[in-house]
């Protein structure tokens, strides 16, 4: 214990960061467990879809979803994802809603915006496209 107090003295800065880092970490992880939005494995969305009509939306921009995009998703321009605007999805909010960015992390914003507008079973898959793209799952282009 004594050794890793005098490191930390002698490197002030690296110190500083690895509490911010450890801060992010659990922040991250409380602010998981404690959302309205759960994220979702592959095999969860595939089974949304199958059996429940889900809903897939993916936010990334025209040429990532011109490139490749699960099957069936639709895509919501730029504009409107930064302007909140949702008026396309209105009908569907009864359904569950499944937002899939690149890597996951985007979705996460925009899934709760859209559980504050009103959508009541907005998901994320985990990963993103990403993690379908890995697991081998098809994509159309």
């Amino acid at each position: 214990m004594d050794q890793l107090i005098e490191f930390a003295s002698n490197h002030v800065i690296l110190a500083g960061i690895w509490v911010a880092l450890l801060a992010v970490l659990v922040g991250s992880f409380i602010s998981g467990l404690t959302s309205s939005v759960k994220d979702i494995s592959t095999h969860e969305l595939t089974q949304l879809v199958n059996k429940k009509d889900a809903v897939i939306l993916d936010t990334r921009t025209q040429k990532e979803f011109k490139s490749g995009h699960i099957l069936g998703a639709r895509q919501i321009k730029q504009e409107e994802l930064k302007a909140r605007d949702f008026k396309k999805l209105e009908n569907q909010k009864s359904k569950p809603i499944i937002v899939v960015c690149a890597m996951g992390s985007s979705a996460r914003a925009i899934a709760t915006a859209m559980h504050k507008a009103g959508f009541s079973d907005v998901k994320t898959l985990k990963g993103g496209m990403n993690a379908w793209q890995s697991a081998g799952l098809p994509v159309a282009k």
